[in-house]
This record gives structure tokens, sequence and C-alpha cells, in this order.
């Protein structure tokens, strides 16, 4: 096994297999990456509500929601060669009272600060553009250029391409620390003791992240929040949009084959232990639902969507996502640790963007000026200056 490579990435993730295939489409093909558990995408980069959208987000975060949506996701099936079941039809986030509606034109008129083309729409709008949604809803914010992908299928159609590029990917192989030689971050050590040594490494883990940074005294201000996701059974075709609501109870959309898949949070999970009825313990890497967010979650998208009303869920799962403490990732090298890029923290949306975030990851490596400014998500955003 060649434990060495020009650029080792920490995590199989959508966005490290993203980065992977860039760098070795710019041809850095020297490449390892590292995925803790025995699967690729074996996380929230597989499983999550497959959102693609520029809505709603935070305006840090736009500029390169934005420029994936307009440059990459519109040929990715065709350049990953797999069906990421991209679609682009818009992204409804609904309100049922005149505060809810306050709140989504906040949003609204801040994004179109930046640029991109969102609008608050009326009662009569948003049931021609959905009439199968509750006559509770008043209004909506509307983006046409929203929309929604399959994470599963985009994530390994990454994992694909960058291993047929020759990039090499090993599972089962979880990061216990980093080391540096001569002042540079160099050496990943496995729990196991195996060193992997790159030039660069690049550090994508979620969560797992904090507390592989802190090997090397950098500690990333994130913590871990539970997010939950659920399917129903194949319904009629109903909704090609993707949509949410203002107080952010669920969002989702209908699949190709027609199930509905949401995700979800009932601003309970920070008190509920999660514990695995298989052992009796808070084990959490062994998540399986949250009784508490299901249930709320259900009757959240019973109020909006009547139709779904009598739909059975066919499977439910939850799992951390980690959450940056301003609620933007952080992606950039770091000052106290040359060799190391960081991008993590995605606060739970960070899937719509992996295509420009693997391109922005390989662009940092190889020295190139990214695709657009994000300075404002460089890692001494939070440094004392006082």
């Amino acid at each position: 096994m060649n434990k060495t490579a020009e650029v080792v990435i920490i995590g199989g993730g959508v966005n490290g297999c993203a980065a992977a295939y860039y760098l070795a489409k710019k041809g850095v093909k020297d490449v390892v990456v590292l995925e803790a558990t025995n699967s690729i995408g074996h996380g929230g980069s597989s499983r999550n509500g497959g959102g693609v959208r520029q809505s709603g987000r935070d305006v840090r975060e736009l500029p390169y929601a934005m420029y994936g949506i307009k440059n990459m996701w519109p040929t990715l099936s065709e350049e990953l060669g797999v069906d990421t079941e991209y679609t682009q039809k818009g992204n409804l986030r609904m309100g049922k009272t005149e505060e809810h509606l306050k709140k989504l034109r906040t949003l609204a008129d801040s994004a179109k600060s930046v640029g991109l083309d969102v609008r608050m729409i009326d009662e009569k709008e948003v049931k021609e553009i959905c009439p199968y949604l509750s006559d509770e809803v008043i209004g909506a914010s509307w983006c046409p250029t929203d929309g929604h992908a399959n994470p599963l299928t985009t994530t390994l159609g990454y994992y694909k391409r960058a291993l047929e590029m020759g990039v090499r990917f090993y599972t089962d192989a979880p990061v216990k620390a980093l080391q540096k030689v001569k002042g540079k971050v160099r050496k990943v050590i496995l729990n196991d003791g195996t060193v992997f040594e790159g030039e660069t490494v690049i550090l994508v883990a979620g969560y797992e992240s904090r507390e592989i940074a802190r090997t090397i005294g950098i500690d990333i201000p994130m913590t871990r929040l539970i997010d939950e996701c659920l399917v129903t059974e194949m319904q009629p075709h109903m909704i090609d949009v993707m949509f949410g609501c203002a107080t952010a109870d669920f969002y989702g959309h209908q699949t190709h084959h027609g199930s509905f898949v949401f995700g979800s949070d009932s601003g309970w999970e920070v008190v509920d232990e999660m514990v695995d009825p298989s052992t009796n313990t808070a084990d959490p890497s062994k998540l399986i639902t949250n009784s508490m967010t299901l249930s709320a979650s259900s009757r959240a998208i019973q109020s909006y969507i009547p139709a779904l009303r009598d739909a059975k869920i066919v499977r439910s799962w939850c799992g951390w996502l980690d959450e940056a403490f301003d609620g933007v990732p952080f992606l950039s090298p770091v000052e106290e640790a040359p060799g190391l890029i960081l991008a993590c923290g995605f606060t739970g949306h960070g899937f719509g963007t992996a295509p420009a975030v693997g391109l922005m990851l390989a662009q940092m490596v190889v020295g190139e000026k990214t695709v657009v400014d994000i300075s404002a998500l460089n890692y001494n955003r939070f440094k004392p200056v006082r």
C-alpha cells in the first residue's frame, strides 16, 4: 500500500469525493481519500433531503451556491456518467402567518441584494405553482432557479469518476490524529497506527473534523446537531418543486419515482440522548430515529400538504450534522497549520453546494484563485481581536 500522496483527503462524503474528482481533472491524480466507515458517502452526504437551493442561505454562501447552480449542476449527470436526478423547477418557502411572511421577506431581500432571483408571491400564485398545498398557506418566497437532486447517485458519481481517474480510496480508515513535520501538516495517523503522508491535507470529515484538528492545536468552533429524514411510499405525481416553510419545520421534494423525501427537526433534538434500542446506550454512531422529531415533522408536513395525510412512511433515519457556530462553513487553508485546508461546518446544507465546494478546494490546492470570493468563510473569522 502506497501511503504517500500529493493530497490526502480526510472524509469520503460528497465534498471529499468532489474535491478528489476536480483535483484529478486538474491533473493532480496522486490523491488519497480516507473514509472512516466501510462505505463511501456513508453519512449525510447520501442520506439527506437532496436540496440544491440558493434561497434561504446566508449571503456569505450565496456566491458559490449560485455559481454551482448556474455553471455545474445542469451538466453534472453527463459529466459524472450517472443520473443525479437534478431537477430545477424552483423552491417554495411557505408561510401561514404575517410573521412567517415577514421572515421570508427579510431572507428574500437579503438574497436579492447579491443578485439572486427570488421574490415573494401571494396565496393565488402559490396554488398555481402547487395546488396540493393547504389553504392555510398565505404566501411564500419563490426562487425559480432552485431545485433538488439525488444525493446518493451524486456522491457515488463523484466517487466513480475520481476512482476511474486514479484517485485512491480507503474505507475503514478512521483518522486519529494529524502531525506536523518541520512546522507543516504532513502526516495523517489512523486509529490502527497506519500513517499516510501528503503535501496537502484536506479535512472534510463533518463534525469529526473538530476532534481531528484538535490534535494539532486547531479548534474549529462548531458543534453537532441531530437531523431527521423520512421517506414516504410512492405517491401520484404532485410536486416538482423543492419546498420548505418559514419556521424550518421541514423541507423536501417528490422524487422521480414518486416517493417524498423530507428533512426536518423539532427543536427538541438537543435534549434527546438518542438511545440505541439494541444496546440501551446513547452511542452517537448508532442513531436510529428520533421519535419527537418524527412525530412533529409528520404533523407539520400534513398541515402544509394535506394530500399526504394518509401516506405511509416507509423508513426514517437521523444523524449528526456539523453545525458551525455562525451557521456557515469553514472553507480555507489554516494559517497556523500550513498544508491543512478545512472544509467543514456545513450546518446541514452542504450537499447542494458540493460541486462548487469541490472545485474550490481543488483550486486552493493548486494555487488558483477560487471561482468566487469566499474570504468570509475563512477559518480565522473567529480569531480573537482583543
